[in-house]
């Protein structure tokens, strides 16, 4: 089956039994990161990842997502990460710092420990954005797509892709 620009889109769901998977979660915008990580464990369990096998710990905002994502995958064997947190631009250049460092902090991590970590973090200019993006819905009431569901999907495509 060919995908968009040529991909080719797997024809069955990845089997995700046995996985050891590390969450990473932010506190800030807590109701939005919430909603994100339990679409995130909610797919990861319909592909057969057991709840059990599933760690979530909790940092206080993404700039702190890569550093404790490294420091937990050195503890405990994992064969993936969800770093998950939220942030919305206000009117100083704090977002595009932030943005910028977690982004290259977490592609850091992943490439360091050979461990797949993904890229759970939802970078919007408004709250209604991100509210959309976590499924949660906005003023409009449109329901949007938690991204989450996506984030769980690749940390089981990515495990089995590191681990065959």
């Amino acid at each position: 089956m060919a995908g968009h620009k040529g991909l080719t889109l797997a024809a069955e769901k990845p089997n995700g039994t046995g996985l050891k998977v590390l969450i990473v979660r932010a506190r800030w915008n807590a109701e939005i990161v919430e909603s994100l990580t339990s679409a995130a464990v909610a797919r990861l369990t319909s592909l057969g990842v057991s709840s059990d096998d599933v760690d979530v710990h909790f940092v206080s905002g993404a700039f702190e997502l890569p550093f404790a994502t490294k420091a937990l995958l050195a503890k405990k064997r994992y064969d993936v990460a969800i770093s998950i947190g939220v942030l919305i631009k206000g009117d100083t250049m704090h977002f595009e710092y932030i943005a910028d460092a977690s982004t290259q902090g977490l592609m850091r991590v992943g490439l360091d420990t050979g461990i797949p970590v993904i890229f759970g973090i939802l970078t919007c200019l408004t709250e209604e954005q991100a509210l959309l993006r976590s499924g949660i819905g906005g003023a409009d009431k449109k329901t949007g797509h938690n991204h989450g569901e996506d984030w769980g999907q690749a940390a089981v495509e990515m495990a089995l892709l590191n681990n065959h």
